[in-house]
Formats: C-alpha cells, structure tokens, sequence
C-alpha cells in the first residue's frame, strides 16, 4: 500500500476532501516521485506597522520573512522532495520574491511530526525556528495551515518561542477552476502586536519527475536541525 505524502499522511481521510488539484500539489513527495514549482504573481506584500521592520529584516538575513511591500511580485515557489542529514523525507517550500530592490527569499523545509500527527516547518537557512503546522481541509476544498508552537534551536539552547515576540501564521491556499490558478494567502500575526506580514497572490504548477529534477544548489539549508 502507498504510503503517500507527508500532507496526505497527516491529513488523513481530511486530505480526501480537497480540491483534486490540490491533491496533486500536497502529493509531492518521494513516494509519488513528482516535484512542484509555481510560478505567478503576488498581488501584495506586506508588513506590519514600522517597528515591526527591524525583526522582519532580522528575520531576512536567513531567509525568515520578507521586509518589503510591494504589489504585483513575480513569484516563484519549489517544493521538491529529498531525504535531509538525518534520514527523514523533507519537502521543501522555497519561496522567491522578485521585488524591485532585488529578490528575497522565505524559505522553509517540512518534514513529518514524530508522532505522526503535524509537520512540522523548519525556518531559515540554519533551522533556527520551527514551528509545528496544523492541516486542515475547507468547506469549499482549500487547504488551510495554521501553525502552533515555535521553537528556537541554537547549539544547546532549545526554547518555546514567548507569545509576546511570536507570531502565528495562517495560510489558506485554493485551486480556481476558472482560472487554472492556485490562489494563496498567508498572514501572519503577534496577538498582542496585530499583524506582522503577509502575502496573497496566484500561481500555476508545474510538475517534474523528483529523481530527474533532483535538487538544486542553494534550495537546502546551509545548517539541518536533528530536534523534533
């Protein structure tokens, strides 16, 4: 029996309940052998108010977040499948934001929670953040993703991210038949500070053989995190 993706195996028989297209999309794994890139526009960027600015460019320097606005960004997104340093099948969710200034990246790595029940996200170049990440399927077929704990990992410092600094991330991605186009929208918000940064846009997909593709330079982290 084909044990599927990590989405589908997290999601269970909820998994079943969204869009056929995004399906596809959250089958990409070794299992299934296919890597996705997307590629499209994002109608807006944003942040937060201005003292928000210093974490978000913080955050930058390892590829955590964006610290610009913008409208209309080119928009490219790679999730390739590939098993990390340490044995675990991990996706990845490199995005890249062409914006005037130059690009940026957010990038993020997911492999399955060890009890089987979340995935979870690996932040940043070095893995610094994690974050576990809860899925959901909607009533009209998208996919919802909402995260919970965060973690911040250096050395032998091992410690839950405080609300107060925190942010919690909500992403809602749907497929519209008219189009042809997923649809995403993510936002992220402190619950004392309000809202941090977002994004919201559309792609198209784009599938290749995962073996084939294989991964490029640059898409894997410079440092991969052992703790779960």
């Amino acid at each position: 029996m084909s044990r599927g993706s990590i989405f589908r195996r997290v999601m269970g028989a909820d998994f079943g309940r969204l869009h056929p297209e995004l399906r596809r999309r959250f089958s990409v794994g070794l299992d299934g052998g296919e890597a996705c890139v997307g590629t499209g526009t994002m109608d807006r960027i944003w942040h937060g108010r201005g003292f928000v600015r210093p974490f978000l460019a913080l955050g930058a320097t390892r590829n955590i977040l964006v610290p610009r606005q913008g409208r209309n960004v080119p928009f490219v997104i790679e999730n390739v499948p590939y098993v990390d340093s340490f044995g675990r099948e991990t996706v990845s969710f490199v995005r890249t934001f062409q914006l005037p200034a130059g690009p940026r990246r957010f990038d993020a790595q997911m492999v399955m929670g060890p009890r089987g029940d979340r995935v979870l996200d690996y932040l940043g170049t070095h893995q610094h953040l994690a974050s576990d990440l809860h899925l959901a399927a909607g009533d009209e077929g998208e996919l919802i993703i909402r995260s919970g704990e965060h973690r911040f990992r250096e050395g032998p410092l091992d410690v839950r991210v405080p609300g107060l600094v925190g942010g919690e991330a909500e992403v809602r991605e749907a497929f519209d038949d008219a189009t042809g186009r997923f649809s995403v929208r993510v936002r992220v918000v402190n619950r004392y500070v309000g809202p941090l940064f977002g994004y919201e846009g559309s792609f198209t997909a784009e599938y290749t053989d995962a073996a084939r593709h294989g991964v490029r330079p640059g898409l894997r982290p410079v440092r991969e995190e052992a703790r779960a």
